[in-house]
Formats: C-alpha cells, sequence, structure tokens
C-alpha cells in the first residue's frame, strides 16, 4: 500500500469524518486503508457497464459523472474537491456501473479498493450504522437537487450551483455545467452574461 503524505492525512480524515461520522479511535484504522492515487484529465474512473471497484475522495480536480444516450450525453454531476467518487450500485451491490465517471481536469485522490471497503465493517463495530448514515446523506443530496429541478427556475439552479462552487465555471466546460443543470449551453451563457453585466 501506497503511504499517505503526512501533510495530506488529516485531509482525508477530516473527509472521512465528514461523511461517515467515524469515532476518532477508528479514523486512523480506517483512513490507512486508503491509497494515495493521480487521475489524469480524461482518464476514467469508471465506465458505464463495468464494475466499480473503489471509491475515492477527490483532494483535487474534477470528475464528471455521465452518460450517453441515443439523443445526447447527459451530465449527472460534476464532483470537486471535498467530494466523494463512486458508483454506490457497484460498489455496494456489485452490479454494474451505470455512468461514466472520468476526469476533467488532473485529479489527486484518496482511494479506497471495494475489498478494502469490506474489511471496514470488521474494523469498526458500529460501521452498520455509519454506513446507514452516509448513504442516507446521499438520498438526501439526490432529493435536494430532484427538488431544486422541480421548483427553481433555470437561473435560480445556476445561482445556487454557483454560489456552491464558483471555481466550477472557469474549470469546467460550459456545456457539461449546461446538462448538469438541465439546460441548453445557450440558456447558460444568457444567464451568465445577465449576472456579470
Amino acid at each position: 500500500m501506497i503511504s499517505i503524505n503526512y501533510m495530506t492525512f488529516p485531509m482525508l480524515k477530516q473527509y472521512i469524518q465528514t461523511y461517515f461520522g467515524i469515532p476518532n479511535q477508528s479514523l486512523e484504522i480506517v483512513a490507512n486503508l486508503f491509497e494515495e492515487e493521480n487521475l489524469l484529465k480524461d482518464a476514467f474512473f469508471a465506465k458505464a457497464g463495468q464494475y466499480c471497484q473503489k471509491l475515492s475522495f477527490i483532494k483535487t480536480g474534477y470528475l464528471r459523472v455521465y452518460l450517453e444516450t441515443e439523443r445526447k450525453e447527459v451530465t449527472q454531476w460534476i464532483s470537486g474537491s471535498s467530494y466523494f467518487a463512486a458508483d454506490l450500485r457497484s460498489l455496494i451491490f456489485n452490479l454494474p456501473t451505470r455512468w461514466n465517471i472520468q476526469a476533467i481536469t488532473d485529479c489527486q485522490l484518496f482511494t479506497i479498493s471495494s475489498e478494502n471497503y469490506r474489511k471496514i465493517n470488521q474494523l469498526v463495530p458500529e460501521w452498520d450504522s455509519l454506513e446507514k448514515k452516509f448513504i442516507a446523506k446521499c438520498f438526501i443530496t439526490l432529493e435536494e437537487r430532484v427538488f431544486s429541478f422541480l421548483s427553481m427556475t433555470a437561473e435560480e439552479r445556476y445561482l445556487a450551483l454557483h454560489q456552491q462552487d464558483a471555481q466550477l465555471f472557469n474549470q469546467v466546460p460550459l456545456h457539461y455545467l449546461a446538462s448538469m443543470l438541465g439546460m441548453t449551453p445557450e440558456t447558460l451563457s444568457r444567464i451568465r452574461k445577465k449576472r456579470t453585466s
């Protein structure tokens, strides 16, 4: 296993604590199951139809979750620093991945293999309840996103994303962001022009 740089180790523990709420006495045990991984721009983290055998926390860079349909390419999500990346359907239920996950920029990741992820249950007695809370957080995030699509205007969705991560608009091609926000690139350009003029 690759040793984790001392300066980045606290960041990894913070990610684990934020997403899973693991007690302090178990944090180091779990953190030691992760490896540092570099993913170059355009490289795939996971491909649709294959199996996702890992979960990663993003230290730097952006990953895009997308699918190519018969009519168009749909960006489901873009994850940046301090977010996690995985196909939970594949990681937890061992089913083929539904989405492509690809690096938009060079990425530095903290990665745990599916094999080591399964070991956590043996190492952390309360893992079952912690994992349920983690999956519930994922569900709530998805629920909030669906609600925003149903209740917000295109401009409100743009403003919410810009407030959440303004750097996205400097690092990520705008047509990916437009797809993620459920609008055409022309609509996104018009909204941006209006907000910056």
